[in-house]
């Protein structure tokens, strides 16, 4: 990607501290609600892959972990013993900064207004409005503090053990992120917790989907918009990450056969096809994975 001249986004926390052990997604921040994001299943497919456990008995509360101990900045301070962000914050910044002007673009001309999200870099654990959060929940999005919680160690997972490395992979992950926050400003999020408490775990598992499917699109539009930061490759390796966390590659991964009641993201196949529909039409009317009665 073309990031040497973008500018970075100052809507960023870093956290220093690691956290309680164990293996818990963060409390509070169950599947089909909402509140992960595109990477969660990668590293639960490689928990489960070094343990030999079933994925899906990773798909409860973090065992009630308490607060992590740990120095916070301010927004668009970097603490720490250089007091200097790292290169994949950098990058990631200049993703986020990419975002901010393409939905603020989009929805000014929709007669609104965008308020950014804000990404805290953690190392370990922290705690998140949605409940602790540690590492092997993979990046997510916190609707209860509208903050995007990302570990960049995961991007090392993402392209040495999935096969997807590059800057726009990584830039898919942010992108996918900033789509749910997208959904919560359009109260998208809101209807379909409610109705996921009306609906059975299976048929709520099924709206989940549409969810994350549609952040993928979203995650194609910011591409779109911003097509000049997109480099001869760049698209595939969107695409290669879109595969890589698709329910039945990672059910596959973890227990050799897919249960497709279970998919709570999207296979590989319908994750790749809405990313491309959001990179071929840059517009958000165009992902509407709902239908056209909505969640």
């Amino acid at each position: 990607m073309r990031l040497d001249d973008e500018s970075e986004s100052t809507n960023y926390e870093i956290r220093s501290g690691r956290g309680g052990g164990g293996f818990g997604l963060p409390v509070g921040i169950p599947l089909g609600r909402g509140g992960l994001g595109c990477g969660s299943l990668i590293l639960i497919g490689i928990i489960s892959l070094v343990l030999g456990v079933n994925p899906l008995t990773l798909l409860g509360d973090g065992g009630g972990q308490g607060p992590v101990v740990q120095q916070q900045s301010q927004p668009g301070e970097a603490p720490g013993s250089s007091g200097e962000k790292t290169p994949v914050m950098s990058r990631s910044l200049k993703v986020l900064g990419s975002t901010e002007r393409v939905w603020g673009r989009l929805f000014q001309e929709q007669g609104g207004t965008y308020q950014p999200t804000t990404l805290v870099f953690y190392s370990g654990g922290t705690q998140a409005g949605c409940g602790f959060a540690n590492a092997s929940a993979g990046p997510f999005y916190c609707p209860a503090d509208k903050r995007i919680f990302l570990d960049t160690s995961f991007f090392d997972e993402l392209s040495g053990r999935f096969g997807a490395p590059g800057d726009f992979a990584q830039a898919y992950v942010i992108a996918h992120e900033v789509g749910h926050h997208v959904q919560d400003l359009e109260g998208t999020l809101d209807k379909v917790h409610a109705a996921q408490n009306r609906l059975s775990e299976r048929e709520a598992n099924a709206l989940q989907v549409k969810v994350e499917l549609q952040a993928d699109c979203y995650a194609g539009v910011w591409a779109a918009q911003d097509r000049n930061l997109l480099e001869p490759g760049d698209a595939e390796a969107g695409l290669r990450a879109a595969a890589a966390v698709g329910d039945d590659t990672l059910q596959k991964a973890s227990q050799g056969y897919v249960v497709p009641e279970g998919f709570t993201h999207g296979s590989a196949a319908d994750r790749q096809k809405w990313l491309r529909i959001g990179l071929d039409s840059g517009d958000p009317a165009r992902c509407d994975t709902f239908g056209s009665r909505g969640p």
